[in-house]
């Protein structure tokens, strides 16, 4: 087994006979601190590839990339009626096409399993002297059958991070600001509630997917902590170790997990792939990286396969001629690809479409290999029910797990491209919470009574066209 806790050796080189003593301890040193920078993670900490986090929420990954991450919440797709949800997918297709060729771009989905009798806690509604007693303990029981029927012990949470390249955090600040407005103006044009995470709530983003097999440990942090301490954020999300024992499988402290990649081989895509996706009742975290092609590229790219796909063809006529066949006889897979070609590209050029790369990643984890197996292949079976393919990242656990952090930092170099609508395909909304956070959650628990009704119970607000929360 590999831990990637394992301390290097301290090994000492030849060095030249003419050298002090001194000198051979300075050239040494010298040398064994150029050995320990070697870029090669040798403890969690360094392991995990962002630079500092900055208390307003700003990341700085490699020298120049920096990135922020907006929570978002879910809305009802999936109950919706067919032309709510034409709408709501014309609207994803207009939010997506608004990502330029700069702007790299996550989506994160996060299924954690929660400590249940503190989530219980937290939905309980404290009698009053009011007389209203009956109508919160009948309202309580039902919070508590939602509760065990609904999530199944998971907290669900969805996030987007991006990111864009820079000089300088002061090159960056402004231009990380005017996105944020656009993306949140976007949200809002949803209908979906949205806010951007700070420095403080990232970290704990990142400690709670580190600490999956342990909901019970808190995260605590100040940032005041740094200076008395020496210490750096990533000590207060680490893990206690990552061990990569094989190809295929890793270990983060005492839960086993996999990552895997979809592999998008299906001609027509359902909405309902990544929904089925996120209804498994195991923690998961599927990780969707994003990037624009610029139109003027993807538009040369796409005219260059074609012109190679009629070279083959003539090609192929030309053999056909030679042999004594009919020339229009051709391989039946070329004229495919040379039918759908073109049609890429007047999609491209004429129906507001743009290309995007997408890696889609799941990362799937389990008490035991029992359990993780078990998992992967339930995660296997959705795919191939939508006529897609999830294949193990093996030799490439290590990259695929921080690729899932929301630092929009992409290390697996596994891309499909796609159009704007064939993107969008992949909702990222599915059903409202009922536990969610926000002034649109269906139920907040511990509310000050409003004219005389019950604390804890919130009045049925009018629905907008796109979330029928209640009709």
């Amino acid at each position: 087994m590999f831990s990637i806790l394992k301390k290097p050796e301290r090994r000492n080189v030849k060095l030249p006979a003419n050298l002090t003593k001194s000198e051979r301890k300075q050239v040494q040193r010298i040398v064994d601190q150029a050995r320990k920078n070697d870029g090669v993670p040798r403890t969690a900490q360094q392991s995990i590839p962002f630079d500092r986090m900055f208390p307003d929420g700003i990341c700085r990954v490699g020298e120049s990339f920096y990135t922020r991450t907006v929570q978002f919440q879910d809305i009802n797709y999936q109950l919706a009626q067919q032309e709510d949800k034409t709408a709501i997918f014309e609207e994803w297709c207009s939010f997506l096409n608004f990502f330029d060729s700069s702007v790299h771009f996550e989506l994160s989905f996060v299924n954690l399993a929660t400590d249940a009798e503190s989530f219980e806690k937290s939905i309980r509604i404290p009698p009053q002297h009011d007389g209203y007693n009956s109508v919160r303990a009948e309202y309580s029981q039902m919070l508590r059958t939602q509760l065990a029927q609904g999530n199944n012990g998971l907290t669900k949470t969805k996030y987007l991070t991006f990111g864009i390249e820079a000089d300088s955090i002061k090159q960056a600040k402004p231009r990380l600001a005017h996105v944020m407005n656009d993306i949140l103006n976007n949200f809002r044009q949803l209908g979906v509630m949205a806010r951007p995470l700070n420095g403080k709530e990232r970290l704990k983003l990142m400690h709670d997917m580190f600490h999956m097999g342990d909901p019970e440990d808190r995260f605590h942090f100040d940032w005041k902590w740094l200076v008395k301490s020496g210490l750096s954020v990533k000590d207060f999300i680490a893990p206690t170790a990552f061990a990569f024992p094989g190809s295929r499988i890793f270990q983060m402290g005492n839960l086993y997990g996999s990552m895997s990649y979809l592999a998008i081989t299906a001609s027509d895509l359902s909405d309902q792939l990544l929904k089925d996706f996120l209804d498994m009742e195991s923690s998961e975290i599927i990780t969707m990286h994003i990037q624009s092609v610029d139109q003027t590229e993807a538009i040369k790219t796409v005219k260059h396969t074609i012109t190679e796909l009629d070279r083959s063809k003539i090609e192929e006529q030309k053999k056909a001629v030679r042999s004594g066949y009919d020339m229009d006889i051709i391989p039946s897979d070329l004229a495919t690809y040379g039918k759908d070609a073109k049609a890429l590209l007047q999609e491209l050029q004429s129906q507001n479409e743009r290309m995007f790369l997408i890696t889609f990643l799941i990362m799937n984890t389990g008490r035991t290999k029992q359990e993780l197996e078990t998992n992967v292949f339930q995660a296997s079976s959705i795919a191939q029910k939508h006529n897609c393919m999830l294949r193990r990242l093996d030799y490439q656990q290590e990259n695929g797990l921080m690729s899932s952090l929301p630092l929009a930092r992409n290390l697996i170099e596994i891309q499909r491209a796609l159009t704007t609508s064939s993107t969008a395909i992949f909702v990222p909304f599915t059903t409202q919470e009922l536990f969610q956070n926000g002034k649109e959650a269906l139920y907040r628990p511990f509310q000050q009574p409003d004219h005389g009704r019950p604390q804890g119970l919130k009045e049925p607000e009018r629905a907008d066209p796109w979330n029928a929360r209640f009709r």
